[in-house]
């Protein structure tokens, strides 16, 4: 089975992603409110993919991205950000981080579909 990891800060928006990637057989979906929430998930269980808000409180999703890289464990784990930042430093920020790719929001499902299947195809186990 193939987990991917939702941190978001917004109830709706981490219902929304579930359910966009529902549409993936085989991939089981679990979520946190927070970048501290998520890395305390991560440390308790395994996932392939983290998807990521950058604007949380508590921890941001850049901080935690940088936890993820500097943990042998979990360095090899695909990062996909997502934020309302549209301009080119905010993307080149976002990739700074440790973020395999970054999506701006609003959001299309087809388009997250795509990056994930993508990272997922080429992720290194």
């Amino acid at each position: 089975m193939t987990k991917a990891l939702i941190v978001d800060d917004s109830p709706s928006m981490r219902e929304l992603l579930s359910y966009v990637l529902s549409k993936l057989p085989g991939l089981e979906v679990e979520t946190a409110q927070d970048g501290l929430d998520g890395f305390k998930k991560l440390l308790s269980s395994r996932y392939d993919l983290v998807i990521t808000e950058i604007y949380m409180p508590i921890m941001d999703g850049c901080k935690l991205a940088r936890l993820i890289r500097s943990d042998p464990n979990h360095k090899h784990i695909p990062i996909l950000v997502l934020t309302r930042e549209t301009d080119r430093e905010s993307r080149k920020n976002m990739l700074s981080c440790g973020a395999n790719e970054y999506l701006t929001k609003p959001i299309q499902a087809p388009d997250v579909l795509s990056l994930v299947k993508r990272l997922l195809s080429e992720k290194k186990f």
